[in-house]
């Protein structure tokens, strides 16, 4: 609509732009899996701290993993949990109930089973996890005591870029018996380790090194050193670690998939994270597509919807390229689509971006000069 300007000035107008933004889907949020002392069973709780958690399913008890695995996830960044409590002795059916409950709950992109030693189990939960485009973290086997029985046991575990597994246990001063020393599953204080550096770096930081520190633990099960972590690392086992004067550490960040004899692209923890991200946010960013007509207006939308989103990634330094066209592309146009997808209202939208991968290995190479 035209506008009369009488008076000579300076007008300022609201023009929309007609992108539609993306954000980013929520990321370090864990949902829990396990057997509590009370509260509602086979159905998502939203607790936030352990407190909270205390007071919807009991105090802690020594036979009951989930608790403790709660209270480390909170002690090292966790800010949410979705909880779904099951029977102490679950059969797997009751497994398979427990994680049926996470089907209509809220966000969540990793999933824990605190303690859980059953391959059956943790095939229905890798499958809970890939149908919600979440990350499975899985604890080493309670029997796996020493380097040599983890190296023996990898052999059994899920082979998968949605999951990764970490190794040893960790021993913490328990509140339920004054402080005495308690072996603990790791798994979760590793949640809680990466929904940290998520706020503070980002998903596609590796959630490993010094920054990865764990907080409330005393001790690891096993010592770790550098030949037993060049073993397990090999075998897509993730180490946690103590160095002097560095204290307790996550020093891995690998995927089941990611063992050295395998050549996955799904390799990284953060590599494969980011790529989950990316897809969770699409997909709600793009809710709109739905019935409009399926033509070049409608694949313009989308390709601008989509690159706004991911420059902002870019700018961020989530991908490699000194340049945005070096970084990600994305296509959405008639090179996407045959046309048995337009007749059957398909769009099909090819997203590509280039990783950042984490610098596991960093070689420094000296030369000596010596004097003319």
């Amino acid at each position: 609509m035209a506008t009369n300007y009488l008076t000579p000035g300076v007008y300022v107008q609201e023009v929309p732009s007609g992108i539609r933004s993306i954000s980013g889907a929520p990321t370090g949020v864990t949902a829990f899996v396990g057997a509590a002392r009370k509260g509602a069973t086979y159905r998502a709780v939203v607790v936030t701290s352990l407190a909270d958690f205390v007071n919807r399913f009991g105090a802690l008890h020594s036979d009951l993993e989930l608790g403790y695995a709660i209270g480390l996830f909170f002690a090292n960044g966790g800010k949410l949990a979705r909880v779904v409590r099951v029977a102490r002795e679950a059969t797997l059916a009751q497994w398979r109930q427990g994680l049926a409950a996470l089907a209509p709950a809220g966000d969540f992109d990793l999933l824990v089973l605190p303690g859980l030693d059953n391959a059956a189990v943790a095939g229905e939960a890798l499958a809970c996890a890939q149908s919600r485009r979440a990350m499975l973290l899985l604890d080493s086997p309670r029997d796996a005591g020493s380097v040599a029985l983890m190296q023996k046991a990898a052999a059994g575990l899920p082979v998968s870029h949605d999951a990764a597994v970490y190794f040893p246990w960790v021993e913490i001063r328990d509140p339920a018996r004054r402080g005495a020393a308690r072996l603990t599953a790791p798994a979760a204080a590793v949640a809680g380790v990466i929904a940290r550096i998520d706020a503070q770096r980002g998903v596609w930081k590796a959630p490993a090194g010094t920054e990865a520190t764990l907080g409330n633990v005393a001790k690891l099960e096993v010592p770790v050193t550098n030949q037993d972590n060049e073993v397990l690392n090999a075998l897509a086992i993730n180490c946690l670690r103590e160095f002097p004067g560095k204290g307790l550490m996550v020093f891995g960040a690998r995927t089941r998939a990611g063992a050295n004899i395998g050549g996955s692209e799904w390799k990284y923890v953060p590599v494969r994270r980011l790529a989950l991200f990316i897809e969770r946010s699409v997909e709600r960013g793009l809710a709109w597509v739905v019935f409009e007509p399926n033509d070049e207006p409608l694949w313009a939308g989308i390709r601008q919807s989509v690159e706004g989103f991911l420059h902002g990634l870019f700018r961020a330094g989530a991908f490699q390229g000194t340049s945005a066209k070096d970084a990600y592309f994305v296509k959405c146009d008639r090179s996407t689509m045959t046309a048995a997808d337009l007749r059957a209202g398909n769009v099909n939208v090819l997203i590509g971006f280039a990783p950042l991968k984490p610098a596991e290995f960093v070689i420094v190479k000296l030369v000596l000069k010596t004097q003319a």
